[in-house]
């Protein structure tokens, strides 16, 4: 798998980058999330919490977290105690603010940190979500891998990460909107456009579908589990510890 790292002018590592990219559109990140995605990632998530909910877990660390839209989702779908952890100060400060606007302090803690080392203990959490972030790890196997020490036995992983459409005409038509619409709506309201090439960049080279299953099960994780969502354009994972 290449890597792709979001600006190509700069030598500082893709870890780096990211929590760089992150800071500078977390913002506009809701906004640009909405608009982008025409609102379809709301129901993405909403497929995520009831894959949870019937978990019934009482503990939850939702990494990638960002400004906090599944966590605080999670939060009023179940009584568990919610961990949101993510590399970018700037992400957690907006999803922070919407976790007390919601008045979830009690419910949810926000944590800024690097999901390729935790500072968790072994087996702390019943279910572990990443919502549009393993695309992101510098490692992906090394973050897989410290999923699955922190997640206890019997556990569920879910990950939820765009994917790529593979049936005419909607494989063509994502990419001509990824490829040359999504760049110009993001630099024009993120004033970034790095970020928004980076993003179809990203899902062109990441692993999706079969090749994403085997990756989870090198990592230890038992019978993953994929579903396309939106004609393949986003994927969910599930697999247990």
């Amino acid at each position: 798998m290449s890597t792709v790292k979001p600006y190509s002018d700069s030598d500082l590592s893709k870890k780096q980058q990211v929590e760089q990219m992150f800071d500078n559109i977390s913002g506009k990140y809701d906004l640009l999330n909405r608009i982008l995605s025409m609102g379809i990632d709301v129901s993405w998530r909403k497929k995520v919490v009831k894959s949870v909910k019937k978990e019934k877990p009482k503990s939850i660390l939702d990494i990638a977290t960002g400004t906090g839209d599944l966590a605080i989702a999670m939060a009023k779908a179940t009584d568990a105690k919610i961990t949101g952890f993510d590399l970018s100060a700037g992400m957690l400060e907006v999803g922070k603010v919407k976790v007390k606007d919601e008045n979830l302090q009690d419910q949810i803690e926000m944590i800024q940190g690097d999901a390729e080392n935790m500072p968790f203990e072994d087996n702390s959490f019943d279910a572990i979500t990443v919502s549009f972030g393993v695309r992101n790890f510098e490692n992906l196997e090394k973050g897989l891998n410290e999923i699955y020490r922190v997640l206890k036995p019997g556990g569920k992983l879910i990950i939820l990460e765009f994917s790529q459409p593979e049936s005419f005409p909607m494989k063509q038509l994502y990419g001509f909107y990824s490829r040359s619409i999504l760049p110009r709506i993001g630099k024009k309201i993120s004033k970034d456009q790095s970020a928004y090439t980076y993003l179809p960049d990203s899902v062109q080279a990441f692993p999706y579908g079969n090749e994403m299953k085997k990756i989870l099960k090198k990592s230890n994780f038992v019978n993953p589990y994929d579903k396309k969502l939106t004609f393949g354009i986003a994927s969910i994972y599930e697999s247990k510890k």
